[in-house]
Formats: structure tokens, C-alpha cells, sequence
């Protein structure tokens, strides 16, 4: 008796290819792939031919606890996730306190385990003196190194702490590549003193493309010093991308998130700071490049950076402003619509979305629909279209930047471990989530 069969299902395969027929799970693991599946299971849904994705591995989100749980929890932030057709995360250390040791650490793997219906795993945050706990603690995805001010106060921009940081241990190192010197430079120069505030826009400008350039050359050629394991995180301009087309070794991988794919800088007229976040949107003819760096394997994975705030904290005059926006509910389906379009295929979103995360941290037996791997699912509807709407948001933050969009591919069910927790629009009580193990990522 299996715990959960999916019958009459179209089951993407990682070449893009669809096998027609049964799906069975038990013990938390894919059994039958294919064909029909007679045998009796404790909970049988019928896919009525829609498509049987791989769950979703989303490898950058702020769920904003413990600090600001006003915004979002690690609980409310994985309810959004599975909504959405994710069934991993890796959440990131800027909370309050910051995830920078192993007892922070401990705090959110207990916490999670009692509250997160999606899997979950953890980064650990770079100060400038905690050197010892970035290659100590356990378990966790990598280090995350602020090379510029972002939300929280893990900072470390000056190069003699980076390259200590580069030069000791081998796990993998994921920077947000900004330039602080550039920032608080170009903030001096465009900011006015007193007046009336200026337009959100300038956010735009004061992170302009040079800010995010300075800071990815500087990482990369600290990793080809010392060989060591990085990944550029939410790469955001052109001129990233062919800076790495030609400057990326193996050790090497990025990321791009959907705010820089469908959103640029023609959107804080109708958004306002909504819009803004870190690195800030771009002008309108950037994204085609981001979408080629995908095409190319210059860019490896999507994430979504998912980093809410409150439309009241979002209305604040800018610079006061905080940069962030929700987004782990709708990258998927933003995917989706773009793959009926024709933009991108079957094979490349579960590269981008699936396997590639799982294959970029290490993450064993996630990733593709294979016999013997962990039953992490999603049921989506192509053939509908629904549109994106604040109202009906699971996100704590009540709002989306793609409010109003018309999308297709929502989930109908999202499968962890085995067993269902999104039915339909609704989340089932009593299903959570593991914490992620983690391989060894070196290149």
C-alpha cells in the first residue's frame, strides 16, 4: 500500500520530455514513475493530465525571523513558498539577531521544525569577526557575505576581512555583490539634504549598474586567488553578465531573480517604492541580457529574494524607504506563463528552478522526479489563468509586486515528503517540512 499515488498526470522528466500515467510515493520517497499504478494508497488524486513538476528548491528568501515577524515568520514564509510550488528554501541570516553563530542557528532549525510546512536549510552570516563559526557551524547551505548595506547589519565591504574570509575553509561563500563605497558615495552626491523627497526612481541611479560591477569583479577574483566555491546572488545587469561570460571559472555559479526579468525601472511609475529593492530594478532594454546569461548557462539558477515589508513601512519617503518585496508565491508561475509563451522550455525552468539549486548547494536527492528520490512535488494547471491579486497573497506583507498580472501554471497541489500540504488553495494542518542536508558543494 503506497501513502499517496497521483494518477493520470503528465510527469516532466529533467530533458523536458512528459511521461503519461501513475505517480507513487512512500516513506517520503518517489517508488513508480510511469504507467498505471493498481495498487491501494492511503490517499489517491487524480491530475486530470496536468503537468507533475519537481518541487520547486527557492535558494534565497528572508522570512524575516527572528526580529520582524510583523513582516513575515518562518511559518507564514513557508506557507507562501508551497503555495507557490516551493518545497525547499534556504533562507538568509540577516534577521534580528543575525544568524552569525551556532546558537542562532539552533535557534531556526528548532524553530522551523515546528512551524515551516516547506523544507528548509540556512545560511550563516559573515561578519568581520566570526571567522571561526562561518566554517563551524552545522548544518548550513554557505556563508552569506553583505558586500553592500542591504536590509539588517551584516556588513563586510573592506577587503582585508573579505580576503580572510576567501583564504580560510572551504564552503561555499554567496555574496550580495554591491559596493559600499560606491553607495554611500553616489548617496551623498544624488540624495538631496532637505526639500521634498526625491522620486523612488533615484534608487535606480544610486545603485547604478557600476555599483553591482565593482563589487562582483572584486568576489570573483577573490575566489580565483584562492580557488574557493562562490555564487553571485540575484545578479541584476548586462554588464555582470558578460563580465562572467568571460570571467567564470568552474568554482563559479549565479543567480537571477524574477524582479530583475519583469520589472525594470518604467515600473516606479505605477509601483513606486513597491518597486524598489537591492540591487534595484533596471532600465527596460537589461532584462533581454539577463534572459540570454540564462540561455547561455551564464546564469545557473532562479531565486526570488523574497524580502517583505508592510505597504507602511513601504511608504515611507525615500531614502527611508526599505528595498525588498515578496515574491516566493508567484516565481513559478511567472516561470510558467513565460514557458507557454514560448520564452523558455520545460527542461530549462526545472534546471533553473529544481536540479540546479539542488546541484549549486548540495542538496541530495531533490531536485528531478526520479524512483528513489524525496517525493517533493507540484500539481500545476496550465491551461488556466488567474490573476495575481494583494487579497488573496499567503505572504505576512498582503501584497505582490505583479498584482494585477494575468498568470497561468498556479499550483492545485503541492506534495513535501510524500504527502500533500496545498490542497487548492488551501494549506492541510499537520504536514511539515525537514531540514535540508548538505553534500559537499565544491566545485
Amino acid at each position: 500500500m503506497f501513502d499517496l499515488v497521483i494518477k493520470n498526470a503528465r510527469i516532466a522528466r529533467p530533458d523536458g520530455t512528459c511521461t503519461e500515467g501513475d505517480l507513487a510515493c512512500q516513506d517520503g520517497l518517489v517508488k513508480r514513475v510511469g504507467g498505471e499504478v493498481t495498487a491501494d494508497a492511503a490517499e489517491t488524486i487524480d491530475a486530470r493530465g496536468h503537468l507533475l513538476l519537481p518541487g520547486v528548491i527557492d535558494p534565497q528568501v528572508h522570512f524575516r525571523e527572528p526580529g520582524a515577524t510583523h513582516k513575515e515568520d518562518l511559518g507564514s514564509g513557508s506557507r507562501a513558498a508551497v503555495r507557490g510550488g516551493v518545497t525547499s528554501f534556504l533562507e538568509m541570516p540577516n534577521c534580528s539577531p543575525a544568524t552569525t553563530d551556532q546558537t542562532q542557528l539552533d535557534w531556526k532549525l528548532a524553530r522551523a521544525q515546528r512551524t515551516c510546512v516547506a523544507n528548509f536549510g540556512f545560511f550563516i552570516g559573515a561578519t568581520k569577526d566570526n571567522l571561526t563559526s562561518l566554517n563551524s557551524v552545522e548544518p548550513a547551505c554557505g556563508i552569506k557575505i553583505f558586500m553592500g548595506s542591504s536590509t539588517g547589519d551584516l556588513l563586510v565591504d573592506d577587503h582585508e576581512s573579505l580576503d580572510r574570509i576567501f583564504s580560510n575553509g572551504t564552503r561555499l561563500i554567496a555574496v550580495h555583490a554591491e559596493d559600499e563605497e560606491r553607495i554611500n558615495q553616489r548617496s551623498a552626491e544624488l540624495i538631496p539634504s532637505s526639500g521634498n523627497p526625491p522620486p523612488y526612481s533615484l534608487h535606480s541611479e544610486v545603485r547604478d549598474p557600476e555599483t553591482a560591477l565593482i563589487a562582483t569583479r572584486r568576489a570573483v577574483e577573490l575566489s580565483q586567488k584562492y580557488g574557493r566555491r562562490l555564487h553571485v546572488l540575484h545578479l541584476s545587469t548586462a554588464r555582470e553578465v558578460e563580465y562572467l561570460r568571460t570571467n567564470k571559472p568552474g568554482q563559479i555559479t549565479s543567480e537571477v531573480i524574477p524582479n530583475h526579468l519583469f520589472l525594470d525601472t518604467t515600473d516606479y511609475d505605477r509601483l513606486g517604492s513597491r518597486a524598489q529593492m537591492n540591487p534595484p530594478i533596471r532600465d527596460p532594454d537589461n532584462a533581454s541580457v539577463l534572459w540570454q546569461g540564462l540561455h547561455d548557462g551564464v546564469i545557473d539558477i532562479i531565486a526570488t529574494d523574497h524580502a517583505p515589508h508592510t505597504l507602511e513601512e513601504k511608504s515611507k519617503p525615500y531614502p527611508h524607504s526599505p528595498g525588498g518585496m515578496p515574491g516566493v508565491e508567484t516565481s513559478l508561475p511567472l516561470m510558467l506563463t513565460q514557458m507557454n509563451a514560448g520564452k523558455c522550455t520545460l527542461a530549462e525552468i526545472q534546471a533553473w528552478m529544481c536540479e540546479g539549486p539542488a546541484r549549486t548547494y548540495g542538496i541530495p536527492n531533490k531536485g528531478r522526479i526520479e524512483e528513489g528520490f524525496d517525493a517533493d512535488l507540484v500539481l500545476v494547471d496550465l491551461n488556466h489563468t488567474h490573476e495575481v491579486r494583494d487579497e488573496e497573497v499567503f505572504s505576512r506583507a498582503g501584497w505582490s509586486p505583479y498584482s494585477g498580472r494575468q498568470l497561468s501554471g498556479w499550483p492545485l497541489y503541492t506534495v513535501v515528503g510524500g504527502r500533500v500540504v496545498f490542497d487548492n488553495g488551501q494549506i492541510r494542518p499537520g504536514v511539515f517540512g525537514s531540514a535540508l542536508n548538505f553534500a559537499d558543494a565544491d566545485a
